[in-house]
């Protein structure tokens, strides 16, 4: 599957912020979906959330060439990308995962937000994503903002890429018909339908609901598998805002 990210780095803070500093102390990472629906519905990282990632348009890959003024990319599909820089670019390295060693505490990657980096400081091999003024014909980005990618993360984000629309959907409900659900996602500006049967589970907030809860409008991670052709659901989420007064992601009251 091609996927041309409309908003990669959504990816890049949803797998670097909400997947380790929305993780509960003494939890396993969340998959994939899970993770990008923690970082939609504002996780702690709120440094990510805070930048206009959902406005403009990125790519993500590895670094292949560096001149004084861009850095070519390979993408995870093999398409090679430009990215323009100027002194106008913000570029930043991720943080490094770090384990703060106290009982119970765990790691908190949101407690290390990036720092700002020279454009040197990015060497061929490096993942970097990068948003901005996007010519998907060119193939080239006027980058607004260059994130160095964490070895790890990148890793993690390469693999979510790959795995969206075979292991895991998200996007707008569009229609529903019977037990089929059609969505239409910004990962990659197209529609895609998932199936339930009796054994998907359906929740919103954490609360058990059913197919006939889900309307078109409401925005879903869908976790699955291709059988037969079809996407199968055996996790369907409904993403939204928490309850007033109530810490986003916990559904518990603030203090």
């Amino acid at each position: 599957m091609k996927i041309r990210l409309a908003s990669i780095l959504v990816f890049a803070f949803a797998m670097a912020v909400a997947a380790q500093d929305a993780t509960p102390p003494g939890s396993s990472n969340p998959s994939p979906g899970q993770a990008a629906g923690q970082f939609e519905r504002g996780g702690r990282g709120g440094w990510g959330g805070g930048m206009g990632m959902g406005g403009g348009r990125g790519v993500l890959g590895t670094v292949t060439g560096i001149t004084a003024d861009h850095y070519t990319i390979k993408t995870e599909t093999g398409e090679i990308y430009t990215i323009h820089f100027s002194v106008n670019t913000r570029i930043m390295k991720q943080s490094v995962r770090s384990d703060r060693g106290e009982a119970g505490q765990g790691s908190r990657m949101g407690d290390n937000p990036p720092q700002a980096i020279k454009p040197t400081d990015i060497k061929v091999g490096d993942v970097i994503s990068a948003m901005g003024e996007m010519d998907a014909t060119a193939k080239s980005v006027g980058a607004l903002f260059v994130m160095q990618m964490d070895p790890e993360r990148a890793k993690m984000m390469l693999q979510m890429q790959a795995n969206f629309g075979k292991t895991w959907l998200m996007g707008k409900v569009t229609a529903i018909s019977e037990l089929t659900v059609t969505v239409q996602s910004g990962v990659d500006q197209a529609a895609h339908s998932f199936t339930a049967d009796e054994n998907t589970t359906f929740r919103k907030r954490r609360e058990p609901i059913t197919l006939a809860d889900i309307q078109v409008g409401d925005n879903v991670r869908v976790e699955g598998a291709v059988k037969n052709g079809a996407f199968l659901a055996t996790t369907v989420t409904v993403m939204g805002m928490p309850p007033a007064g109530t810490r986003p992601g916990s559904g518990t009251p603030e203090r």
